[in-house]
């Protein structure tokens, strides 16, 4: 352990990089704290709530790069609202709402400061409870920013002052199972409390120079959840945990909307801050929660989880038979990965001296204000073969088998450093795919994996299964500008000319062999849509009966509209997706480009 280093203030980045910190250790501990979940319900998800709510604030934090601790704190604070999950997500976000709004219009903070925060980020999470609970989260943050507030009128040192919150959390949540019984029958501490403990835990170790490291795995005789043993409570037996996230130019005060959610159910959690209302609710009647939200504003998304389901699966300690890998270049959508509980593995982006992660330090939106800027062209490399051994090893050490999905070899040397991973490493049990494809073209083979996984089938028979989807699939793409093409070698400077000035497309697909090929070059942009479908009706014809799409756009966003109405009304597809295309992608084909994916799963292989 490092020497304890002096720190008299507190500042923007400081507070971002402790957040990184914190995500990636409650991240570590995701398991644990999903183990002794009994509170409110015993479903067991608690870990993932609290890790994925602060994984969406540290990505928010990395796309806003250095700023004031004001902006800092509070784009903090909307990102939990944002990204919240579950009650424990909640509970934290109310929490960072009011340690943001305490911090309003500051540079810098001292510890007392920091202490005032802290207090009013545990008053404003108190008042937002519809039935607050000694021995929960509550608890914890509460009585740790009272001890805490001591501690920081004694030393001007913040680091000193972090410190002593941690210990005084661990004290508060020590004391959790004596004020809820359903904690001492369990033998557990309360999660979220435990969670907001790691966090705090997390700031620590990056203050002490400490290594953010992988939690062991429980014993034998700990491996079955304490929660998968307690009955649910009668009043709080409702099936679905639901949240639902809209967004409005009037939108009604928390309270309002509080007193109206009642009549549908418990656990409520309501958070408000500007333009955006989340709302959090145990209930048996999910669409008439989202029926209700609609008369407040737009209903940008829903969610309702079975929390019966989810308890009877932690009777079954069982790993997943199953666990699905792809690359960063997928391009599904950040929501699907974590529903289907797809792990990536990112590629990274160069842009001169800086390097990023694709979608974690840098997401589409601001990857594409970049490009627009920048002064010379981003560059990609393919995954640190650390970033491969620690996801694929994570995956194996939560499922029996994996499937590694990765962009094709012969467009990338991703594929063959997944393989390197895997020997080097001496990974068992890992089948890898080549998708001979990018974008949704890996994107829907994952789906594909996630759906075979739950029907049983194993790693070896899903990845085999995947090979015959690939190969009578596909993938249509056009570029706007020949610039990106040019610098990758696969046009001469006189077809990017002649092409430029005549204003002809170039539209692209994959062959056999794994490589890009030309297979037709239209005038005018207008003329690629048209084309494109033509192709495709080729292509699906005749109709399959299982068919995806996929649509995805390098700042395009009215095109892949266009296209998404038109394929919908062409092929009745039984899902398509549409979204931007992550950074990976966009340096390679440039702005304005798009692309179509096709998936076939017509017939079928036997599962083993």
């Amino acid at each position: 352990m490092g020497a304890p280093v002096g720190i008299g203030y507190l500042d923007g980045p400081r507070l971002a990089r402790g957040f990184y910190a914190a995500a990636d250790w409650v991240a570590a501990s995701r398991d644990d704290l999903n183990r002794i979940n009994v509170f409110p319900v015993p479903d067991g998800d608690t870990g993932t709530n609290f890790s994925l709510t602060l994984r969406a604030v540290a990505d928010a934090l990395r796309a806003l790069g250095d700023a004031s601790l004001s902006d800092t704190a509070t784009t903090a604070a909307r990102a939990a609202v944002l990204g919240a999950r579950g009650n424990s997500g909640m509970m934290l976000a109310h929490f960072l709402l009011g340690f943001a709004e305490a911090l309003a219009g500051s540079t810098t903070a001292t510890s007392t400061e920091i202490a005032g925060a802290v207090r009013h980020g545990a008053r404003t999470l108190e008042l937002a409870l519809d039935e607050p609970r000694e021995g929960t989260i509550l608890t914890v943050v509460r009585d740790a920013a009272r001890a805490a507030e001591v501690a920081a009128s004694d030393s001007p040192d913040v680091g000193a002052f972090v410190r002593r919150l941690h210990a005084e959390a661990q004290h508060a949540l020590a004391r959790t199972p004596d004020l809820l019984p359903v904690l001492k029958e369990a033998g557990v501490v309360d999660a979220g409390g435990k969670g907001f403990v790691r966090m705090v835990e997390g700031f620590v170790r990056l203050i002490n120079g400490d290594p953010i490291l992988a939690v062991a795995a429980p014993h034998a005789d700990e491996a079955i959840a304490p929660a998968a043993f307690m009955d649910i409570a009668s009043e709080r037996d409702f099936q679905f945990c639901t949240e639902v996230l809209v967004r409005g130019d009037n939108l009604p005060p928390g309270n309002d909307v509080r007193a109206a959610m009642h009549q549908f159910g418990g656990s409520l959690v309501v958070a408000v801050i500007g333009d955006i209302l989340k709302i959090h609710v145990h209930t048996d009647t999910p669409e008439a929660v989202f029926t209700f939200a609609e008369r407040w504003g737009r209903v940008d998304t829903r969610k309702a989880e079975d929390m019966r389901a989810q308890h009877r699966r932690l009777a079954h300690h069982e790993k997943r038979r199953v666990a699905v890998v792809v690359d960063s270049s997928n391009d599904l959508p950040d929501t699907a990965l974590d529903r289907h509980h797809i792990a990536v593995v990112p590629l990274q982006v160069m842009f001169g001296t800086e390097t990023f992660r694709d979608r974690i330090d840098l997401k589409p939106d601001d990857f594409y204000r970049r490009l627009r800027t920048a002064t010379a062209p981003p560059t990609t490399s393919q995954p640190t073969p650390a970033e491969f051994v620690r996801t694929l090893r994570a995956s194996r050490g939560e499922a029996e088998e994996v499937v590694g999905i990765f962009v094709g070899a012969a467009l990338s040397g991703t594929f063959a450093s997944a393989q390197a991973a895997v020997t080097a490493a001496g990974i068992d049990h890992v089948h890898l795919v080549d998708s001979r494809s990018a974008s949704l073209g890996v994107g829907l083979l994952a789906l594909r994996a996630v759906e075979l996984a739950n029907e049983g089938w194993g790693g070896a028979a899903i990845a085999e299964e995947l090979r015959r989807v690939r190969n009578q699939s596909g993938i249509f793409i056009t570029v706007d500008t020949y610039e990106n093409l040019l610098r990758s070698g696969r046009v001469t400077k006189g077809k990017a000319w002649l092409g430029g000035l005549l204003d002809i497309k170039p539209i692209l697909d994959v062959g056999d062999d794994g490589r890009l090929r030309r297979v037709d070059m239209v005038r005018g942009r207008e003329n690629v849509v048209t084309r494109v479908l033509a192709l495709l009706d080729r292509a699906l014809t005749p109709r399959p009966m299982q068919l995806r799409l996929g649509i995805t756009h390098a700042d395009a966003p009215d095109v892949a509209e266009r296209l998404r109405t038109a394929l919908i009304a062409a092929f009745r597809p039984r899902e398509i997706i549409v979204g931007p295309a992550t950074a990976v992608i966009g340096t390679h084909v440039g702005i304005g480009a798009w692309s179509v994916a096709y998936q076939v799963e017509d017939g079928a292989g036997v599962s083993t």
